[in-house]
């Protein structure tokens, strides 16, 4: 269903990890830990200025991979990982995108089920990969026949 588009990725879109962002992010999350939003402990801290939740990169923009088409519901978000190579910093400037990894199709109780992997990267000012985030979309035999109507 979605083999052709393995390797397809959108182009690039700058984000900003805004200050004020990272401390409703952390909120919004119950994670109220000050490393986020209070400069003071974040100039204490070991990187010397605030960082953002290491799930922060949910509310990135990564672009639009052309002629990825899905359905407006039905789907399952199935798992998702991040990887990361160091922080964010509060306040960088961050280059994101989105690439589909692969797509496979096993068979279960509730019939005939999709994965989709995408990957969403995020690179800093200099092209340097600062994390990716691969999540497992799920699309279910009900999903599946209705996109093939």
């Amino acid at each position: 269903m979605y083999q052709d588009d393995i390797g397809k990725r959108s182009e690039k879109v700058k984000n900003v990890v805004e200050r004020g962002a990272v401390k409703k992010f952390a909120e919004a999350i119950g994670d109220l830990n000050p490393i986020y939003w209070d400069e003071e402990t974040g100039k204490r801290s070991r990187y010397g200025r605030n960082i953002a939740p290491p799930t922060f990169p949910r509310v990135f923009d990564y672009g639009v991979i052309e002629g990825l088409k899905l359905p407006p519901k039905g789907l399952i978000h199935g798992e998702q990982r991040f990887r990361y190579e160091r922080p964010m910093f509060v306040g960088e400037e961050l280059y994101c995108y989105a690439e589909v990894k692969d797509y496979y199709e096993k068979q279960s109780s509730m019939g005939q089920l999709g994965f989709l992997i995408i990957a969403n990267n995020g690179e800093d000012t200099n092209g340097n990969l600062l994390f990716t985030s691969t999540s497992t979309i799920i699309i279910n035999e009900a999903v599946r026949k209705a996109m093939s109507v």
